[in-house]
């Protein structure tokens, strides 16, 4: 846990990535460059795992401080604007909210 971090506040996150079809590299560097900012939003990448079929499937477990931080990374303008640039290339993404239940 982060240094000043309310525990009560915390959100983690399960995001199951899916490529698409002929653009796994576009997605994977899509995938770079969003995760490189959540650390501006109280987030942490805790895991990156990819599928075996070639990467084509990407599982993060992320760890932000707070769902405000959370919220507001959704709407950062530059992840939007890449998003927009990438077209019918994006990923799609399904993100679960998950607990930890070990004290």
């Amino acid at each position: 846990m982060a240094q000043g971090e309310n525990p009560a506040e915390a959100l983690f996150l399960v995001a199951v990535v899916e490529m698409a079809p002929g653009h796994v590299d576009a997605g994977r560097e899509y995938e770079d460059a969003v995760l490189a900012v959540l650390h501006s939003y109280g987030g942490t990448v805790e895991r990156r795992l990819y599928s075996t079929d070639g990467g084509a499937t990407e599982v993060q477990l992320i760890r932000f401080t707070s769902r405000a931080g959370y919220e507001a990374a959704l709407a950062d303008p530059d992840r939007l604007a890449l998003r927009a640039q990438l077209g019918a290339a994006a990923p799609t993404t399904r993100v679960i909210e998950v607990h930890d239940p070990r004290p």
